[in-house]
């Protein structure tokens, strides 16, 4: 083997922080590397062209491998660390997740984290100005209606995708915990959703995250606290 396990992400990136959240319930360790990748630092592009985080970069006897992108990483660890599986054991919950990672990583982000993860948070780190009123509250009634939607996923089911916790659940969570970061998510009103996030925020992968702090983007108060 050469060298150690690396992850290249931003703390607040939701897609990187799906693979924490992985590396974390697989308890695989690894040196942690964040990347200012609106810089498009010199090193990190050479790992990934695109210049987007995450990047993991794999010990092998053959060099290290290089992996670029959420899904390339994620589908890596489940072939590599099958244990413990994250995508269900049988074949119709391991559909289901699928499906909700992309609904989540697409549909989600589109209608709601985008925007209010670009005029709250992208703006700041860019000194692109004051957030757009208007976006953010077109984020936020997005951000209501999959919280909607999430509550109705979980009068059915345990978790997200079926009777166990999976990467659906770590997608959700990712894109939810960067929003909670910055005090917009009404958990109040989404009981359901309130209390299946407790459950993640106590497990021992997503302790990382809640310790997560960026410089000039202070956290809500309760955004670490397990009882919120």
């Amino acid at each position: 083997m050469s060298g150690d396990r690396t992850l290249h992400h931003f703390p607040l990136d939701p897609a990187s922080r799906q693979v924490r959240l992985a590396l974390g319930e697989k308890r695989l360790p690894f040196v942690d590397v964040q990347v200012r990748y609106w810089e498009r630092p010199e090193a990190f592009t050479d790992l990934n062209p695109s210049g987007v985080t995450p990047v993991l970069v794999e010990p092998d006897e053959a060099g290290p491998l290089i992996l670029c992108e959420t899904r390339a990483i994620l589908d890596h660890l489940e072939e590599a660390h099958p244990e413990p599986a994250l995508l269900g054991r049988e074949a119709a919950e391991r559909a289901e997740a699928r499906r909700l990672i992309q609904w989540f990583d697409r549909k989600f982000e589109f209608e709601a984290s985008g925007y209010i993860l670009h005029e709250k948070m992208e703006k700041r780190l860019l000194r692109m100005g004051a957030p757009d009123m208007a976006n953010l509250r077109q984020g936020r009634e997005g951000l209501k209606a999959h919280l909607n939607y999430i509550e109705a996923l979980l009068a059915a089911r345990e978790w997200l995708a079926g009777r166990r916790l999976s990467l659906a659940d770590f997608a959700a969570a990712a894109h939810l915990s960067v929003i909670d970061y910055l005090g917009d998510v009404p958990w109040a009103e989404f009981p359901g959703a309130k209390t299946w996030y407790m459950k993640l925020k106590s497990r021992p992968c997503f302790r990382p995250l809640l310790a997560d702090r960026w410089p000039g983007l202070a956290p809500a108060p309760h955004y670490d606290d397990l009882d919120f």
